[in-house]
Formats: structure tokens, C-alpha cells, sequence
């Protein structure tokens, strides 16, 4: 058996990043940006004015009055000159108009006709967003994947188009003479095919596509059959066969270049991962939380590594245990738990259940709560890792 961390490092070894394509901006959210956006303009592209007021020149004290002399709006600048004893009508965006130094909120007037009175205690401003506050043309974006907020900034940038990686595609195998799919009647002796659907999800969350292929029955032929599916897919993903009993034909399919097999963690532990014919593929155990949780800590950072995310591995985070545990055995034990919020640190708290069959636990879960092979007593209170869920 191997670490997680090795195993890990051979199935990025069996990745690289795919080709990019360019999609309209309309389209690019969840898509991985391979290359930095350069901003062509300054944001804003004019001195603004943040408030809604009067743009006025100097620093006018309580009672001075000024001759209201034009207005500025957003999208209707004003092209005359603001001069001494002078102010323009302004709102919220509009340009700051020639000679103006300072913004009156509207609060802070008399406005009477075509002439305001500065009020006693007038707010010093100057409410002015100046050119550039934002971002300068020539600024960049660096590559990441694209959520909502950096769509709106790659617009204000005034790209319309972005290189994006191209999608993996990831065929999904479940492999079994017990398995049916939900809504079949199942025999006495098969179970549905659950593990498929939650790869799926995690799939497509990681902005991926997922191909779902027909079950896989447990002959050689029939394997073969399905697997030859999967040949135009970027990775291929098994699931179940992958341990040691007379039908588990996975690691012993025609054209499978093993990278390794079996590494020391529960649930998980009969982890295949290689190339078949030359695609890379990743062998999961069929007990539904082994597959699950191998889908957390191998296939995403796999398909992060396949979009071009310089850092794919899990980011594990910090938090502090409720109850004592005893020593850790010889294979990492990644615990299914649950989150609560706790003072500074979260607190978490594993399940007492923690058989790598019983999926109802696993729906409960937020984290899984890692130990350490060869991990020593834990006390309540004490820091430990977990990956949320």
C-alpha cells in the first residue's frame, strides 16, 4: 500500500492540463480562465461623483451661495466649466465636471430656484471617485475559475470574449452484477447504483462534464464492451472491481498501465488509478462512502490539474474536536463528521458510525475529519484537519 499523498502525486503525474477554447464572456461562468485578462480601460474612465449634489469649485464654507449653472448625470456629462461661486447639479456616476473639486451631498443645501445655500455642518467630502480608483487599462486578471463577481469585473474590463480550458469529460462506470439503476425493480440480491449519481454532482460542480455509461456486468466481455464507451472520454472513472475477489475485473482489464493499486486510508483502501489505452483512469471502490470520499480526495483534484489550477490538491482547513479519540491505526482514517460553529475555530465532532456501506451518515456529514496514520490518542479540544464536504 501507498500514502494518500503519494497516491495523489501519481494521479496528478497521470494528468495535464487540457486545450483552451475562447467563449463568450455570457458564458463563461464555472469555466476555468487559462490565461490572464488584461483590463483596455481605466475604471472608472472619469473622475465620478459617489453622491448625489452639487459639484462645486474650493472649499465653500456655511451660507455661501452658488448659481446653479447645469446638471450632470450618468451618461450625460456636462462640457462646461465650473467656476468660482458656481456648481452643477450632479447624481450618482456622473463626470465630474471641468473645474470642480468637490461634491455637496444634496442633504447638506438650500435649494432655492437656480441657487443653493450651503448648510452649517456641511459634510467635508469631496465625494469624488477618482480616474482609475478601480483598475488602470493594462491591469490583469489571473487565471482562476470564473464565478459571478469575476464575470462582472472582466466586463468592466471590457473583454467580451474569454480563454477558457476546455471541459474534461469524464465517463462515469459503474461496474456489477448487483447493481440496477434507481426505478428498476431489483432481484432479492442487487442494490441500486447509487455511487454514479454523487460523482456525477461532484463532477459537474467542479465545472466538468460527466458522462453516466451503462453498468458494467461482471464478465470480462461486458466490461470490455462499456469501457469502449469511454474511449473519447478525458478520464475514465470505474467504480467497484477494484479489489480482490474472483469478479472484480478491473485491474486485471487488456490495456491497463497500473500506476498503483491499494493505498493505506480507509474508506477507500482498493484504489486503482493508471492509463487505459493511453486514457487516464481511476479505479474507485464500489462500497458507496469509499467511492465518495476517494472522489474528494483523487478524481477532483484530478480535474482540477486537467483545467490548468496550478494548486488542485484538497485545501484542508483547522478545526477543534468535541470528544477524545483513541489511536489511529496504520492506514489515514478520514472520518465522517459534523461542523459546528465554535468560538475563533469551528468544532467538530465524528460520527460514531463510520462503516464505509452506510450512506445515510455520509448525508449527514459536512467535513471529514482526518487522522494521521499511526495517529496517537486525540483529547477533546485539540486542533485537528478535516476537509468540508
Amino acid at each position: 500500500m501507498i500514502s494518500v499523498e503519494e497516491a495523489l502525486a501519481q494521479c496528478l503525474a497521470l494528468t495535464k492540463p487540457l486545450a483552451a477554447e475562447t467563449v463568450p464572456l455570457a458564458e463563461a461562468a464555472g469555466r476555468w480562465m487559462c490565461a490572464p485578462a488584461v483590463a483596455t480601460r481605466d475604471q472608472p474612465p472619469f473622475a465620478a461623483s459617489a453622491m448625489d449634489g452639487y459639484a462645486v469649485q474650493g472649499n465653500p464654507g456655511p451660507d455661501d451661495v452658488f448659481a446653479v449653472i447645469g446638471e450632470a448625470g450618468a451618461g450625460h456629462q456636462f462640457t462646461g466649466q465650473v467656476g468660482p461661486g458656481q456648481a452643477v447639479r450632479i447624481f450618482t456616476g456622473a463626470p465630474v465636471p471641468a473645474g470642480a473639486t468637490r461634491v455637496i451631498i444634496q442633504e447638506d443645501v438650500v435649494a432655492l430656484g437656480d441657487r443653493i445655500i450651503l448648510r452649517e455642518g456641511a459634510d467635508a467630502g469631496p465625494h469624488i471617485r477618482p480616474l482609475g480608483q478601480d483598475f488602470r487599462a493594462g491591469d490583469s486578471l489571473s487565471p482562476r475559475r470564473l464565478r459571478p463577481n469575476d464575470l462582472a469585473l472582466l466586463a468592466a474590463m471590457n473583454i467580451p470574449t474569454v480563454p477558457v480550458t476546455r471541459k474534461p469529460v469524464v465517463a462515469l462506470i459503474a461496474t456489477g452484477d448487483e447493481l440496477v439503476m434507481p426505478g428498476e425493480d431489483p432481484k432479492p440480491d442487487q442494490i441500486i447504483a447509487s455511487n454514479s449519481f454523487a460523482l456525477k454532482a461532484l463532477v459537474e460542480a467542479e465545472g466538468c462534464e460527466a458522462r453516466l455509461l451503462p453498468i458494467a456486468r461482471d464478465t470480462e466481455a461486458e466490461l470490455a464492451t462499456v469501457l469502449a464507451l469511454a474511449s473519447e472520454a478525458d478520464l475514465i472513472v470505474t467504480i467497484g472491481g477494484a479489489s480482490v475477489g474472483d469478479h472484480d475485473l478491473v485491474g486485471r482489464t487488456p490495456g491497463l498501465e497500473r500506476a498503483f493499486w491499494k493505498i493505506a486510508m480507509r474508506p477507500g483502501k482498493p484504489l486503482i488509478a493508471g492509463r487505459l489505452n493511453g486514457v487516464p483512469m481511476l479505479g474507485l471502490p464500489g462500497n458507496p462512502v469509499s467511492a465518495i470520499v476517494c472522489g474528494h480526495l483523487f478524481l477532483l483534484p484530478m480535474l482540477r490539474a486537467m483545467l490548468g489550477d496550478p494548486a488542485p490538491a484538497p485545501k484542508l482547513r483547522r478545526a477543534r474536536l468535541t470528544l477524545d479519540l483513541p489511536a489511529n491505526g496504520p492506514r489515514a482514517h478520514y472520518m465522517r463528521a459534523r461542523l459546528a460553529m465554535g468560538d475563533g475555530l469551528p468544532d467538530i465532532t465524528p460520527f460514531d458510525r463510520q462503516d464505509s456501506a452506510v450512506l445515510s451518515i455520509l448525508g449527514q456529514a459536512d467535513a471529514l475529519l482526518i487522522r494521521p496514520v499511526a495517529d496517537g490518542p486525540c483529547s477533546a479540544g485539540a486542533t485537528v484537519s478535516y476537509l468540508p464536504l
